[in-house]
């Protein structure tokens, strides 16, 4: 007996990435860690990024699965001063993309995102590369979660302590 067919469409990843923008902008941190496999990474490059590993360059954010509870859980104490209160954020995700193939399913697609707080506003602007599994219910799983800046360089008083 062979396995099922596992068949991902557009709309699910839409779906998936809508959810999660949705999740972030209402500060549902312990329901968007939900979204990961256990184990998941998550990373974020600097904006100098040239294709480097995980060893070999410099990255604002670089989150093993340990390391990615502890800031969900550092983001939701008062002990993460830069997120509390937390910054009102907006998200916009277009130009999804799926590619699904032997090495597993990616998921792309383009992001803005606005930042306010303490009287300013950021506007952030990239592109997300995303590693998924799609578990036996059928939800999808980040296992390698990875948000590109497009910036060459941030604003002064940019900050990033809020989950891109």
């Amino acid at each position: 007996m062979s396995a099922p067919t596992i068949t991902v469409t557009r709309a699910d990843a839409e779906d998936f990435l809508y959810q999660e923008a949705m999740l972030l902008d209402e500060w549902h941190l312990d329901a968007w860690l939900a979204l990961f496999e256990e184990g998941g990474t998550f990373e974020v490059p600097t904006t100098d990024y040239k294709g480097w590993d995980r060893t070999g360059g410099g990255f604002f954010v670089l989150d093993d699965w340990d390391l990615l509870n502890a800031r969900v859980k550092r983001l939701k104490s008062r002990k993460a001063h830069a997120e509390n209160p937390h910054s009102r954020t907006h998200r916009m995700i277009s130009n999804v993309r799926l590619i699904q193939g032997a090495g597993g399913i990616e998921i792309k697609a383009n992001f803005v995102i606005n930042r306010f707080r303490d009287l300013t506003h950021h506007t952030y602007v990239g592109r997300y590369h995303h590693d998924v599994v799609q578990n036996e219910e059928g939800e999808l799983k980040f296992v390698h979660r990875r948000a590109y800046l497009e910036h060459e360089l941030l604003e002064h008083g940019a900050r990033l302590s809020f989950i891109l």
